[in-house]
């Protein structure tokens, strides 16, 4: 039981660890949970994890200041972008160092700035519920280490995010949403990554270390978002048979977007996070988890929101 909670205990949707960060743009959580994948297991299997994100990004930050909505005076007023994600995750391990995981996000956007137009101060909003940019990426991983007990695994990963969000949602009066706030971003991305997983066999606890980068190989109607680097950290502990603790540390730096239809002035990034969580095994073959992501810094270019705060839970199994 410990070996399978082990593998399974933080399982799912590593490859979504990707934060819009302009002015208003939607968000994802950057939590990495796709330690399985990336174990040291060798054996041929099949992993499904479906998760919900709940992001609300309700404070502005000018640099690395909170800032009252307005304060720093623009054409708009952020104001505020609730998200709420359900991504879905299926990863294939074929038993010869070769994987592949697809991914796919399905978001809900509430976003809410304040136009000045001539003096006046005009609410504009948007909600829409929308699938976003699925991800397809493949990894090879091979054994290192001689310890038997202490069994390690080190790869690579390599894939796209694909163009399947739309990019034209517009509200009730018309006005199409910014493009770093449509579901998806029309372009597609080349993913690329290395990763490094150890398990504690004795101690029944794991660790990892992982980096990815993310790149836009072309533009879509005046629009490309920055290239995104991220890279993250994380122990696990089991207490007894089904329960288990986690921890990650998470660095997102992401440059800023380009095109007549972005907002330089208002995009790129840096944030680091802290991520604890909780795992409960129900079976040997299913578990459900759950993350706080807690902001420890945040630099942002001009004025954007941002969320104090995201949550995760989710399940996932092993078949």
């Amino acid at each position: 039981m410990k070996t399978a909670t082990t593998l399974i205990a933080t399982a799912v949707a590593a490859l979504l660890p990707t934060l819009a960060s302009a002015s208003c743009g939607a968000a994802f959580c950057t939590v990495n949970t796709n330690w399985t994948t990336q174990s040291a297991t060798t054996e041929a299997n099949s992993l499904f994890d479906l998760h919900y994100e709940f992001i609300d990004q309700d404070q502005p930050y000018f640099g690395s200041d909170r800032v009252a909505v307005g304060q720093i005076p623009q054409h708009h007023d952020e104001v505020r972008t609730l998200n709420r994600n359900l991504v879905a995750t299926y990863s294939k391990n074929f038993g010869n160092g070769w994987g592949v995981t697809v991914s796919a996000p399905v978001g809900e956007h509430d976003h809410l700035h304040i136009h000045n137009h001539h003096g006046a101060k005009l609410n504009e909003e948007w909600k829409f519920t929308e699938l976003g940019d699925i991800r397809v990426v493949g990894r090879y991983q091979v054994a290192v280490g001689s310890d038997a007990m202490k069994p390690s695994n080190a790869g690579v990963t390599f894939g796209l995010k694909l163009p399947s969000g739309r990019t034209t949602i517009a509200n009730a009066a018309g006005a199409e949403a910014e493009r770093s706030m449509q579901p998806g971003t029309g372009t597609t991305d080349l993913i690329v990554g290395a990763f490094y997983h150890q398990t504690l066999m004795e101690s029944d606890a794991s660790w990892f270390a992982q980096t990815q980068y993310q790149h836009a190989l072309n533009s879509h109607d005046g629009y490309k978002a920055g290239g995104q680097f991220t890279a993250d950290v994380g122990y696990r502990h089991g207490f007894g048979e089904r329960f288990g603790a986690m921890v990650q540390l998470n660095l997102v730096h992401k440059a800023a977007d380009s095109g007549v239809n972005a907002e330089p002035a208002d995009s790129g990034s840096r944030f680091v996070y802290l991520s604890p969580g909780l795992t409960y095994a129900v079976t040997s073959n299913v578990q459900v988890y759950g993350f706080v992501q807690q902001a420890l810094y945040r630099h942002v270019t001009g004025v954007q929101l941002t969320a104090d705060r995201a949550f995760m839970v989710g399940v996932t199994g092993r078949f």
